[in-house]
């Protein structure tokens, strides 16, 4: 019992071990997922397109966020004559550019803005939602500001490059190179941010072509960030599923230490109740003769410490103990006046005695859970030189359990008060010992317990 206690804590050591590791594990994946999380939210991310890639009607489903521009059909002409060339009919159309931004993705777009570099003359009229930054360069360097809303326009409030239509409309000229950065309306009415996933914003800008050509040149780069929920973090289910993992391991380990717990309780009381028994038996044995009291215990002791010397341990050394405890149960069946009788016993008296052997041994026959238990009994006065009894068994052929009974037994009785003599010192029981090594006793057994006398621990 007690290796297996040994064994069982090892066991709880290992796993307890193996459940804190797996733990930090877990827990190593989750703060990863969170970095990582937090890293990609941070990241800004930035896409360009020009020509027949921007100016188009197709949505590009394979990116993370698809951005198109198209211009509507219904325009209106409009005369410029920005160099006063006399110009006397309409030269430019107005277009209404709709700017199609699309999330094609399960995490949400928390910001973006994007530049529009022109690559040819256009004139500013519009735009809805959405403020544009407007860079316009010149020979004396680079003029840029703000304008929070081009449908109320006021270029008093402005340095702009800009020309006065007819109807005293003004317009933002924009040379090829000039660019405006748009940043989206986040106003309730008009949000266009945050894009939701799998949804789309169109800005949209008026501004006056010149007839005959197109802008289809022009450069789009647009800067955008996503903000991913943790959830939707790889590395976040993964530590879901490793921790739901570990808590049902966890469950399942206590439930099963519970019923141990409950096992070995059970265990225990049973155990105790066998060698409580036993032990009472024995006392039945060893009052029958007041000389001999407490010799069965004694002897089982003194057994358990060679055991123990030779290298047994654990249950195999409780299983030695009680086989030994056991060795004289045969005497229940021998007349009380034969075992205290204190002169010379009889030819037929010594035959009684000596049948407590076989007598124990067919007594302890139907005693199954104690494995061969019926040996301590049945050959314990056995002797190494063969000249022992009930059988005359010889060296190792006698049960290595009985051997060690045999030396321990011998010990008790050269150690205890009989009725015909007085215990003996501990010197003689020694020389007793050295003198009948290889005759009565097995020698390395012997030698074991001279070592046992000697050093104190009998």
């Amino acid at each position: 019992m007690q290796h297996h206690l040994d064994k069982r804590k090892r066991s709880r050591k290992i796993i307890t071990v193996v459940f804190a590791v797996t733990f930090v594990i877990t827990a190593g994946i989750f703060v990863a997922s969170v970095i990582l999380t937090d890293m990609y939210n941070k990241r800004v991310h930035q896409s360009t397109s020009t020509g027949e890639e921007l100016f188009t009607t197709m949505d590009n489903q394979d990116a993370d966020l698809s951005v198109r521009v198209e211009p509507r059909s219904n325009t209106w002409p409009k005369l410029i004559d920005y160099y006063n060339e006399g110009f006397t009919t309409e030269n430019y159309l107005a277009y209404t550019y709709d700017f199609y931004i699309r999330n094609n993705t399960k995490d949400e777009i928390s910001n973006y803005t994007f530049k529009f570099t022109f690559d040819s003359e256009v004139y500013l009229m519009s735009a809805w939602n959405g403020s544009l930054e407007i860079h316009q360069l010149s020979d004396c360097g680079e003029y840029v500001a703000t304008v929070p809303d081009l449908r109320e326009f006021d270029k008093s409030l402005y340095d702009f490059d800009t020309y006065n239509t007819s109807n005293g409309e003004s317009i933002i000229r924009m040379k090829k190179g000039d660019y405006l950065i748009y940043y989206p309306s986040t106003s309730e009415n008009s949000k266009e941010m945050p894009v939701e996933p799998y949804e789309g914003i169109v800005p949209g800008i008026i501004m006056y072509v010149q007839m005959g050509q197109d802008i289809n040149g022009s450069e789009l780069e647009i800067d955008y960030t996503f903000h991913r929920l943790l959830w939707s973090e790889p590395l976040f289910w993964a530590s879901v599923i490793c921790i739901g993992v570990w808590l049902i391991a966890m469950l399942i380990f206590c439930i099963t230490e519970a019923q141990y717990k409950k096992y070995k309780n059970i265990h225990e009381h049973d155990l105790n109740m066998i060698s409580e028994s036993i032990e009472t038996f024995t006392g039945f044995i060893d009052a029958k003769d007041p000389y001999t009291n407490g010799h069965s215990k004694r002897v089982a002791q003194y057994t358990k410490l060679i055991a123990e010397e030779m290298g047994f341990e654990g249950e195999e050394l409780d299983r030695i103990y009680y086989i030994a405890l056991l060795h004289d149960c045969g005497k229940i069946g021998v007349p009380d006046n034969i075992l205290g009788k204190p002169g010379r016993l009889t030819d037929e008296e010594f035959e009684i005695i000596k049948s407590h052997t076989t007598r124990g041994s067919e007594i302890l026959s139907h005693f199954k859970s104690l494995t061969d238990v019926d040996e301590g009994a049945r050959y314990h006065h056995e002797r190494y030189d063969g000249r022992g009894y009930p059988e005359g068994k010889k060296g190792e052929d006698i049960p290595l359990i009985a051997r060690m009974i045999g030396v321990a037994d011998s010990y008790d009785a050269m150690n205890s008060n009989r009725v015909y003599r007085k215990k003996l010192s501990k010197e003689d029981i020694i020389n007793e010992i050295e003198k009948n090594k290889g005759t009565q006793f097995d020698p390395k057994i012997a030698d074991v317990f001279l070592k046992l006398i000697k050093n104190g621990t009998v």
